[in-house]
């Protein structure tokens, strides 16, 4: 790929940009196909790009289906960031580290990262908008300043957020090479089988539910997924989890694949304790208690490692628990699963 128009030291005063790339295989759609270059942008807003801009594929304007082959001449138009007409809103987040490049969080639960058309208010980077004004990047478009990777609503943990263009293009750049390093903590129904392991699985939408994502045979993307059992209890685990890829659900989807639900996932099935074991009903109904009130699925994104955009240092934080998850670890550790007998 070839830039004509941009670099990193004029990142800041970023304007149209004509991109140019030549890929060395075939891709089913063009908006696929550029969705995985460049990764800050939405598919829906490549999509309107490529609609409304000058895309073109040798020489022929294209649309966001046109098939692209190897060799191929693509040249894409992109326009400027559209301001951002969100409200500043004061919800509270945990702030692990800022400076003018950069702001790193620690996420709560039930906090949607960014607006959609349908939702403008109570999300992340309404809260953003208030705690750091206009100091956001722009590159990710008017639904998204600063944003360059994402939590579920209900995964809690770190995330680092671009508070200039060159930052973000920087940040955008190491997630694509894989040199950040996330790492998640789950707890997850069953007892793990393997102490450690690696899912190397595609994940692509789910054919019989397009909400969901699963692990498919046709049409997914490569997903691995590294994990290791930190702790076994009778009807539990906690596992250490490292990302290698960063597909949508990946590891509640994966996890779920091995027969192990991250519990109260109420998406991939881990809302209610497993029917298969024997035991009383006051102690089965304890245990439901401890799920039903976690607070969306427990999975939490623990540690983030990255380099600093602008100096190059490495740079490492680690977030608390939320304290729903927090009180879950308690009762297993504490032997809430165990049989009280009179």
């Amino acid at each position: 790929m070839t830039d004509d128009v941009y670099s990193k030291s004029d990142a800041d005063a970023l304007e149209e940009r004509t991109l140019r790339f030549e890929p060395e295989e075939d891709f089913p759609r063009l908006d696929l196909y550029l969705k995985g270059h460049l990764e800050h942008l939405s598919r829906s807003h490549i999509q309107k790009i490529i609609r409304h801009g000058e895309t073109s594929i040798n020489d022929v304007k294209a649309v966001p289906k046109s098939k692209v082959r190897a060799g191929d001449s693509i040249v894409v138009v992109v326009p400027p960031p559209e301001p951002a007409d969100i409200e500043p809103q004061d919800i509270p987040f945990g702030v692990l580290f800022e400076d003018d490049c950069l702001i790193v969080v620690n996420k709560p639960k039930g906090l949607t990262v960014h607006p959609t058309m349908n939702r403008t208010s109570g999300t992340l980077v309404n809260a953003l908008m208030y705690h750091c004004g206009d100091s956001l990047s722009g590159i990710a478009g008017a639904l998204r300043p600063g944003i360059v990777h994402r939590l579920d609503k209900d995964t809690s943990g770190v995330m680092v957020v671009a508070k200039s263009n060159a930052a973000h293009i920087s940040l955008s750049e190491q997630i694509k090479n894989r040199t950040v390093e996330k790492y998640y903590i789950a707890v997850v129904h069953g007892v793990v089988r393997n102490l450690s392991g690696v899912i190397d699985e595609p994940i692509g939408r789910n054919p019989r539910d397009r909400k969901k994502m699963a692990v498919v045979e046709k049409g997914g993307r490569r997903a691995v997924t590294e994990y290791s059992c930190a702790e076994r209890f009778k009807y539990f685990s906690i596992v250490d989890v490292k990302l290698h890829t960063g597909r949508t659900h990946q590891i509640r989807v994966h996890l779920a694949h091995i027969g192990n639900q991250v519990v109260g996932d109420p998406v991939y099935g881990g809302t209610r304790f497993k029917d298969r074991f024997s035991m009383g009903t006051q102690q089965r109904n304890r245990i439901q208690k401890a799920i039903d009130a976690l607070e969306g699925q427990a999975l939490h994104a623990r540690e983030l490692a990255f380099r600093h955009p602008m100096t190059g240092e490495p740079m490492r934080f680690e977030a608390p628990l939320s304290p729903d998850i927090a009180d879950f670890v308690d009762f297993l550790f504490s032997g809430g699963e165990d049989e009280i007998r009179d």
